[in-house]
């Protein structure tokens, strides 16, 4: 197996963009059922004006250009190719920090915080607080693709990412992620106890609760904590359909989403609405236009709704009600934002909880929602561990 690091820059053939464009000039929406609400999925109306903002004003290039501002690579880890991005700070003594993302998200997620962590000193920080950055796209997601075969658990992709920090000649490095990555991040702890100095996530590391509860746990939970268990049961009855499509059919799935913008588009941003917050505002009013785009052409240009659905949720054994977790005994931090469901009590059975913020607003993209707040969460979680 190759260890050879190359150096990637995204440049995507211009055909590729007249073809998207052809396909959005010729696209066939659906006629609008009853009503024509986020109730039985993304309105008609607003997506049309959406997809039209996307056909005449949104501008692939300007994203491209700001995204090869910072240096990217490839690699072949367990034999997957991996892209990263890898954000060295200008502070030589800054801490290495790894970024993992989720699904419907990208490595894109991040763009509002490289700057911030890396160089807290140019945007009104301590320069202490600095952060040496490597954002990995999970395998079969964007340019870390195609997948090559069916085994990437969280468990797997843990070790992966500690052999890429291996190879980066990091021996002592935080983790942070949300979705997924809230997952995969304390998967590299338990990989490597003796590197990870701490973990940090946003919405909560597993396990969580199953439920329903019973009626005596339940009522020995605070307001906070029942209302996230409530949300809970909410997800599982209004919400699973699409978990359940894409960890058994993902690649049936995937004919329609590689095949049409539209269909990619609305399948990523019904997610967006549900899980932003708050939930009764439009995703665009909360997340700029252009960067849900920007996310949402990380499938659509390497085309992989298939790959992306099936090594996120086809993971059996690995899910926050998957296999007993053993906990690594590395510092972990949580903010839990007003739209996450992690609760403290249930995470602290396989993590060691130092730090947990329980935020009154944000949503489920933290990074993209709430800069500033993850930002400075962060940032204080790893003072006392560098």
């Amino acid at each position: 197996m190759s260890t050879e690091i190359t150096p990637f820059r995204i440049d995507i053939p211009q055909q590729q963009l007249d073809d998207l464009r052809s396909r959005l000039d010729g696209a066939r929406l659906p006629a609008p059922l009853p009503g024509d609400d986020w109730d039985t999925g993304v309105p008609v109306h607003w997506l049309r004006e959406l997809v039209d903002y996307w056909r005449d004003e949104y501008d692939w290039r300007a994203a491209e250009a700001e995204l090869n501002r910072y240096p990217q690579f490839t690699t072949e880890i367990d034999g997957q190719r991996i892209h990263f991005l890898h954000v060295r700070s200008p502070e030589e003594h800054a801490t290495p920090l790894m970024l993992t993302h989720g699904w419907p998200g990208s490595v894109a997620e991040f763009l509002d915080v490289i700057g911030p962590l890396s160089d807290p000193r140019a945007h009104g920080g301590d320069p202490a607080d600095a952060f040496h950055l490597v954002i990995p796209a999970l395998p079969g997601f964007g340019f870390s693709s195609p997948v090559g075969d069916s085994g990437w658990t969280t468990e797997r992709i843990g070790r992966a990412w500690a052999e890429l920090m291996n190879r980066l000649g990091y021996e002592r490095y935080g983790v942070q992620g949300g979705d997924i990555g809230a997952s995969v991040s304390p998967e590299v702890a338990r990989t490597a106890p003796d590197r990870v100095i701490g973990v940090h996530c946003n919405g909560g590391p597993a396990p969580i609760p199953r439920v329903p509860l019973p009626e005596d746990e339940f009522a020995r939970l605070t307001e906070v904590e029942q209302d996230r268990v409530r949300r809970i049961e909410a997800f599982m009855h209004e919400e699973f359909g699409y978990i359940a499509i894409q960890s058994t059919r993902p690649q049936a799935l995937a004919y329609g989403l590689v095949d049409s913008p539209v269909g990619q588009l609305a399948w990523i941003m019904d997610k967006f609405r549900e899980w932003t917050y708050p939930r009764n505002v439009l995703p665009d009013k909360i997340i700029d236009r252009d960067r849900l785009l920007t996310n949402v052409m990380f499938y659509w240009l390497t085309g992989t709704a298939g790959s992306a659905a099936y090594v996120g949720y086809a993971q059996r054994g690995s899910g926050p009600w998957g296999r007993e977790l053993v906990n690594s005994g590395v510092p972990t931090g949580v903010i839990a934002f007003a739209h996450d469901i992690g609760i403290r009590r249930y995470a602290e059975t396989a993590n060691t909880i130092t730090h947990w913020v329980d935020a009154d607003r944000g949503g489920h993209f933290a990074a993209m929602e709430e800069p500033e707040l993850l930002v400075a969460d962060v940032r204080e979680f790893f003072r006392s561990l560098r």
